[in-house]
């Protein structure tokens, strides 16, 4: 019988706790990064934020799911890594800002269901369909992880960078305000295009 500690956590009130921050020197910028641990996976999450973020004003924000595939290794797959690259940019642009690095890979099944995953869609399947097929949820993210992780950093509305309504929800449900949308796009090669495509037409995402 597996003794599971994860199970008597409710996953609608998270226990994320701030451990420490430094500096992060990027070639955008220098940021500062807060590290949160989450008691129930284990997990340790991520936040970058640059310049006066408690100030009470709209901060812009994106909400990023780690992507080993696409933010280190360069995967043509996916739009990760582009997208975080360009959300770290215009936060330099702008001088003010947080990034949430989440760590919930393949849209939470984790890195090896999701190479799993990744062997179904090679033999035709999209990436709903491989999900699913390995007995996942299209999106098994939580994003109550997030309430946490802002409060500690006593920000309250935010202008999102993504191109996922869900994510829109899911800050609302937990109480921040999203003043403001800005988009992600991309551009598609051959090795994504079914990918976003498959995105918006299943997950509802705006491309």
């Amino acid at each position: 019988m597996q003794n599971n500690k994860a199970s008597e956590i409710n996953p609608e009130n998270p226990i994320v706790d701030y451990v420490t921050s430094c500096i992060l020197p990027m070639q955008w910028a220098t940021f500062q990064m807060h590290a949160f641990f989450e008691a129930a996976t284990g997990k340790e999450h991520i936040a970058l934020t640059l310049g006066d973020v408690a100030d009470g004003e709209p901060v812009l924000a994106r909400l990023h799911s780690e992507c080993l595939t696409g933010d280190a290794l360069f995967s043509q797959r996916c739009d990760c890594g582009p997208q975080l690259e360009s959300a770290l940019k215009k936060i330099a642009e702008e001088g003010r800002g947080v990034l949430l690095y989440l760590r919930q890979e393949g849209r939470g099944i984790g890195l090896l269901n999701k190479v799993h995953a990744y062997r179904l869609q090679d033999a035709g399947a999209d990436t709903v369909e491989a999900n699913q097929a390995l007995g996942f949820a299209a999106d098994l993210r939580n994003y109550q992880i997030c309430l946490p992780m802002l409060q500690h950093l006593h920000i309250q509305s935010v202008k999102l960078m993504s191109n996922n309504p869900r994510k829109i929800a899911a800050l609302q449900e937990i109480g921040i305000t999203v003043t403001e949308q800005i988009p992600l796009i991309i551009k598609h090669n051959p090795f994504n295009e079914h990918y976003l495509k498959t995105k918006a037409a299943k997950l509802g995402h705006l491309m």
